[in-house]
């Protein structure tokens, strides 16, 4: 009832027409942000982040989301008219969305995107809004072997759980720290990983990272594979919208299953991509129509959509309540509201609780926003993709520059956008995972200084660690899923061998 109330509260502040005109202008950018080759929402939001310095944090919080959720609709549209994905947890809506758009259901296959989207952030801001004051009230207990306890856990966490090889995500987040390490070392004042630049006394922005590993190294990977963009023209009537609509209820089991994986891979740092491919997968396991996927079936873009926006949404959740961030984007977020002057964390929900209950509730209006804009807007957005790559490439370049350039005004830092470009188009063509060296570069500081801090309160003893139930349960997690791919793989190799003895 307290949370009612306090939502209540966040739509008074939320509900003005300055905050509604924001979430149309983030909605816009987003979807463009979305349907560009070579941007996405982290590169969008850090090169939108620079403006918003001058902003009031609500104001400039209700803009990046409403990017964030635009981005999102933008991808699920040029995967279903191009088959080509402008957000990586896209890919999966291209296995049927395309084939629907080719067989003349384009128009039914954006609005059930659409819909399902709707519904997934709507399930998972109602996640967040029965389970932020509860999350934060128990974060309060938090000292610094606690929090310490919560950054291992959310590293680990990448490693057990990523989805990708367990070697290369601990080598991303080891570049990660190694670059949140770089500059003044706050405690001692000791230089390191300056090798002599000045430039490098303060630090290495995340922004910069973030806009040349997900913006030029993106778009180096789109001028080596070449792309043409050869669309299927559409228009969504309202009458188009209104019959999907009358069939959504016939997927009700593939909506809710979706919002569940969605959530669970929001909170934990699995993510979108993952919960979209994860959903895709389950639904076609346990569809009576399987044999339909992959040649246009409606739930194989229900499922994908429905994870995909319920994890977006859902991954505030531990940013907001723990300072923990959920997703790359959610990362970006948890910086702008560091430049901001406010820490993420359970003392915001007392500090400014207009802030949060604000977000939480535009968060509500941002999403029905977004559905109605891009709706009415999809023609215009897929006109753009017919433009040559030789133009929009360039464009895209110097718009990330000027973005790298705004947040200090240095040179020096379009050298470091293109060197992070350079890493960026290195990890993809490797399948090394980015979204662990974004969040090592936002959460290395804090890590580094909630660790010394318990050393000093130990006396430099790890058993700090140990000390009571909650940090220990935490700690040894975490280290489960540090070691989790050793012993799973020690698992299988010895059922393996069981197996083989068992023929014998």
């Amino acid at each position: 009832m307290e949370n009612f109330a306090s939502l209540l509260h966040g739509f008074s502040v939320a509900l003005t027409t300055y905050h509604i005109a924001l979430m149309i202008v983030g909605v816009l950018l987003g979807i463009l942000v979305g349907v560009l080759p070579g941007l996405g929402a982290p590169n969008g939001v850090s090169l939108l982040l620079p403006l918003t310095f001058t902003m009031d944090p609500v104001s400039a919080i209700i803009l990046l989301t409403s990017m964030y959720w635009g981005a999102l609709f933008g991808g699920s549209t040029t995967s279903i008219l191009f088959n080509i994905p402008g957000e990586p947890s896209s890919v999966a809506t291209t296995f049927d969305g395309y084939p629907m758009a080719k067989q003349g259901q384009a128009a039914q296959a954006l609005t059930l995107a659409f819909l399902s989207a709707g519904f997934g952030a709507l399930v998972g801001v109602i996640l967040i809004t029965v389970l932020s004051g509860w999350v934060a009230k128990f974060a309060l207990k938090f000292s610094s072997p606690e929090y310490f306890a919560v950054y291992f856990l959310a590293f680990a966490s990448f490693v057990g759980l990523g989805g990708t090889s367990p070697f290369k995500t601990i080598v991303s987040l080891g570049l990660g720290f190694a670059f949140a390490a770089v500059g003044m070392d706050t405690v001692s004042g000791a230089l390191r990983l300056t090798y002599g630049f000045s430039d490098l006394l303060g630090g290495i922005s995340f922004l910069i990272a973030v806009i040349g590993l997900f913006g030029i190294g993106e778009l180096m990977l789109t001028m080596e594979e070449g792309l043409r963009f050869d669309g299927i023209r559409a228009r969504v009537r309202p009458r188009d919208v209104i019959k999907t609509i009358a069939t959504m209820p016939r997927y009700w089991v593939a909506l809710l299953r979706s919002s569940a994986i969605g959530c669970w891979m929001g909170i934990t740092p699995g993510g979108p991509t993952a919960a979209s491919f994860m959903s895709y997968g389950l639904a076609k396991r346990l569809s009576r129509r399987r044999d339909g996927f992959g040649k246009g079936e409606p739930e194989g873009v229900v499922a994908p959509e429905t994870a995909d926006h319920a994890a977006g949404s859902s991954a505030i959740l531990p940013m907001l309540a723990l300072g923990v961030p959920g997703s790359a984007t959610a990362a970006v977020m948890m910086g702008g509201l560091m430049i901001w002057g406010l820490n993420p964390g359970p003392m915001l929900f007392i500090e400014r609780p207009d802030f949060v209950w604000g977000l939480i509730a535009s968060m509500y209006l941002g999403n029905i926003v977004a559905v109605l804009v891009v709706l009415t807007t999809i023609p215009l957005f897929a006109s753009i993709l017919r433009i040559p790559f030789a133009i929009i490439g360039p464009i895209i370049v110097v718009v990330c520059f000027i973005g790298a350039y705004t947040v200090a005004g240095r040179s020096f830092d379009l050298w470091l956008a293109l060197v992070f470009g350079l890493v960026g188009y290195l990890f993809k063509k490797l399948d090394y995972p980015i979204a662990p060296l974004v969040l090592a570069m936002v959460l290395g500081d804090k890590a580094e200084d909630a660790f010394r801090q318990s050393m000093i309160m130990s006396r430099g003893s790890l058993s700090i660690f140990w000390s009571n139930g909650l940090v220990g349960t935490l700690i040894t997690l975490g280290l489960v899923l540090a070691f989790w791919p050793l012993v799973s793989a020690a698992l299988r190799k010895r059922a393996k061998s069981d197996a083989s003895s068992v023929i014998a």
